[in-house]
């Protein structure tokens, strides 16, 4: 990108512009981190006018300013209009307190323009305060919005950054030969942000609403295969709306993470303006199919989604309780699955899935622990995890594994489930199979080789996917 030669001051837009996220956004998610119930402050707030309430969030929570994610390409701009004494001024419609503090980190702006709790400094009213600061001289200016398109009609030089692409097109419309326009830090398209911060790959564990079709025998019923795959459609908008939510109140700790600081909202590349609207869209969305199903469905779906919020906001927290909770929700999908196509669920496959989930949840845990073992860390951030409780957690969720396969065991051996099939013997063959699965990512576990998520593992790694066909096929064999 070409150094400008232009000397007019710049002044420089903070949400979106300089930072890659929106400041107030960040504050609303740490007062909810710290306190969901501020959830009816910040309400309270808001209807003073959204200047009164940035300058409430200013004065209540501290935003982690180094772990906001900068557009570097802009960034790197700055720093050489800088070393050629250039007039540099953060001008946002956040709270002064905030922008005061945001130019201080970054040590480049000769002045800091924010809103003072009373005027919201955006659009022509940002473009009223410029002019009070320069008089009748000539002004560049950066931003990304629609908002800024009263600023940028009236500055000599037009600077867009993490626009999208319908912002940036509109705005090279108002450039002529005297007034210039530069671009940096062009987003990705937008759908491809929005499918992974959806996390398509994380609907594969929704396929357990198909157990309890497949385990009574009516897969061939083509209106109850109809049912779980609206079921299926349904679980995946669901847990897709909990990806939202979970990601943004988990933006701060996921930015300290190597992995998990890839994810669209940590990283910047999806504002946050599209997780406050997409979760309840999505939720809503997943009603609507949950309707076409049946009531009994929409229930747990709705006791799902309630279950899986309390988790985001406080549950996961919680030692040992959180993996009982993700135990309880993967089990939920099997229930789900039985009441879209109106049976009862076995009281052995609940606790085969409870023990089984349970173990897979607590080698989750145990993975995130010996990771931190190695990075030299000793607690796991936001949650009540700490590398003292190792060892714990591994006995824990061996045993529950374990458990698991005994139930297993008892289970094709019960009276009531071996006159289900013709060839019940043959459902034997998968015991050594489900153990060889589980032993294998117990094994890759202590040996610090996992990845954090075993269900995810199992998704992708060959020798799990042929156990895993096997088993299948064992089970068609027995029907």
């Amino acid at each position: 990108m070409a150094v400008t030669d232009h000397q007019s001051p710049l002044f420089v837009d903070l949400d979106g512009t300089l930072i890659k996220s929106d400041w107030m956004l960040e504050a609303i998610l740490a007062m909810l981190r710290i306190s969901p119930v501020s959830i009816f402050r910040i309400v309270i707030w808001l209807a003073k006018g959204r200047s009164n309430l940035k300058r409430h969030l200013a004065e209540a929570v501290i935003v982690d300013i180094p772990s906001l994610p900068a557009n570097r390409e802009f960034l790197e701009f700055l720093k050489q209009e800088k070393s050629k004494h250039r007039e540099l001024i953060l001008i946002s419609a956040s709270d002064q307190k905030a922008v005061s503090a945001v130019s201080e980190h970054y040590d480049l702006f000769d002045a800091a323009i924010g809103s003072d709790g009373t005027i919201n400094l955006k659009s022509e009213a940002k473009l009223a305060r410029i002019r009070e600061y320069i008089k009748d001289g000539k002004f560049s200016y950066a931003g990304n919005s629609g908002a800024d398109f009263a600023v940028w009609q009236e500055a000599e030089e037009i600077i867009v950054v993490n626009a999208e692409s319908s912002i940036a097109d509109k705005a090279k419309s108002l450039t002529t030969q005297q007034r210039p326009l530069l671009e940096f830090d062009k987003p990705a398209s937008l759908l491809p942000r929005l499918l992974k911060a959806m996390r398509p790959h994380q609907w594969l564990k929704n396929f357990l609403v198909f157990l309890p079709l497949i385990l009574s025998h009516q897969l061939g019923e083509t209106d109850l295969l109809i049912l779980t795959v609206l079921a299926f459609i349904s679980f995946s908008l669901c847990a897709s709306s909990v990806y939202f939510v979970n990601d943004m109140l988990d933006i701060e700790s996921d930015r300290q993470h190597s992995s998990k600081s890839k994810r669209p909202f940590a990283a910047g590349t999806l504002p946050l303006q599209y997780g406050v609207l997409g979760a309840p869209l999505l939720f809503l969305l997943s009603l609507v199919f949950a309707s076409l199903v049946g009531t009994q469905f929409f229930a747990v779906l709705t006791g799902y989604w309630l279950i899986t919020c309390l988790y985001s906001l406080y549950l996961k927290r919680l030692y040992l309780l959180d993996a009982l909770t993700l135990s309880l929700l993967y089990t939920l999908r099997i229930i789900a699955g039985s009441a879209a196509i109106a049976i009862t669920t076995t009281t052995w496959l609940i606790a085969f899935s409870g023990f089984l989930f349970l173990g897979l949840a607590l080698l989750k845990r145990t993975t995130e622990l010996r990771n931190l073992v190695i990075d030299g860390q000793v607690s796991t951030r936001g949650r009540d995890y700490s590398t003292d409780r190792l060892r714990v957690v591994t006995v824990l969720g061996v045993i529950s594994s374990t458990a698991s396969i005994l139930v297993f065991m008892v289970y094709i051996n019960a009276a009531n489930i071996t006159d289900l099939y013709d060839q019940p013997v043959l459902l034997r063959a998968i015991c050594p199979l489900l153990i060889a699965m589980l032993a294998r990512v117990w094994y890759k576990a202590h040996a610090g080789i996992l990845d954090e998520d075993p269900v995810l593992f199992a998704s992708h790694d060959r020798l799990s996917q042929i156990m895993l066909i096997l088993s299948g096929t064992i089970l068609w064999l027995a029907i």
